[in-house]
């Protein structure tokens, strides 16, 4: 079974994964990237308007197959914002 890594990075710091797990291919990877995003967004809420959230997986060969993201927008209604 292929083995895939997951870096993530939270718009601030890059994390490689240098474990990996072993999925069945590469939509199930898919899959386990879109579970991660919102405990990344979760973990690292925006200290700003907007943070894009992003999972890379890799193959064993070290080649980025897919890229997932998450864009957390803040926006404030007009007649709320501070003068």
């Amino acid at each position: 079974m292929p083995r895939y890594f997951f870096d993530t990075y939270d718009g601030n710091r890059l994390i490689s994964d240098s474990e990996g797990i072993e999925l069945q291919s590469v939509e199930m990877a898919r899959i386990e990237a879109q579970k991660a995003l919102p405990d990344l967004a979760r973990d690292a809420l925006p200290d700003g308007n907007q943070k894009t959230f992003i999972v890379s997986v890799r193959d064993e060969a070290g080649q980025v197959v897919l890229r997932a993201a998450l864009t957390v927008i803040v926006e404030t209604a007009p007649d709320n914002r501070s003068a």
